[in-house]
């Protein structure tokens, strides 16, 4: 489990194909701290780190988080954001986040208003539900309250810090991000599905 507050980014140094998997090494000031077999969220996605350099980690990405999240569009030289799981005693400054990727969406437009920043994105038909206006979302790992919701599109609003300690400060429109929604709602949404089966059984 995560809660989405970023502290640490990465680059990409190399990206390998493993038959159907994909081997990436990652360099960051983190890597020094990681041991092998630990889980760490690069960009929201739940990864494991299966071997260690000197400044540097590399993850084993399989088939179905490649066809499912961003990762397939990376190459050598991008950012990800990084964040260790929560312990026990981590603060819960964000919200639950799994490091499960549900959908990926598109940057539709950035809006620069001189000390912030209003990022727009496209909200696929599968999430529509389960989002609600100032509710939480990650996007590509990080913690966000949903500032604008309309029926196939949301915005989020990033202070200063956010856009330069993660990798908003290098999103381009058209980019695709990886959403992951509030675990609590999708458990809503679901009790509800299975209560309106049932009552029509």
């Amino acid at each position: 489990m995560f809660t989405g507050i970023i502290k640490e980014t990465g680059m990409i140094s190399s990206i390998v194909e493993a038959g159907s998997s994909l081997q990436l090494w990652v360099r960051s000031p983190l890597s020094t701290k990681l041991k092998i077999d630990q889980s760490v969220s690069h960009d929201g996605i739940c990864l494991t780190v299966d071997d260690l350099s000197e400044d540097a980690h590399r993850l084993t990405v399989v088939k179905e988080t490649i066809d499912r999240t961003n990762i397939k569009h990376r190459v050598p030289g991008d950012l990800l954001n990084l964040e260790t799981s929560a312990t026990p005693t981590t603060l819960l400054d964000g919200h639950i986040v799994q490091g499960h990727v549900d959908d990926t969406a598109k940057v539709i437009s950035i809006e620069n208003l001189d000390g912030s920043w209003y990022f727009w994105f496209s909200l696929p038909a599968s999430g529509q539900l389960l989002v609600v206006n100032k509710g939480s979302i990650a996007i590509n790992g990080v913690s966000l309250t949903i500032a604008k919701l309309m029926a196939d599109q949301f915005s989020v609003a990033i202070i200063p810090y956010t856009f330069e300690n993660t990798g908003f400060n290098r999103l381009k429109v058209n980019e695709k991000v990886n959403l992951e929604y509030d675990v609590i709602g999708k458990y809503v949404a679901r009790m509800i599905g299975e209560r309106k089966l049932i009552a029509g059984m």
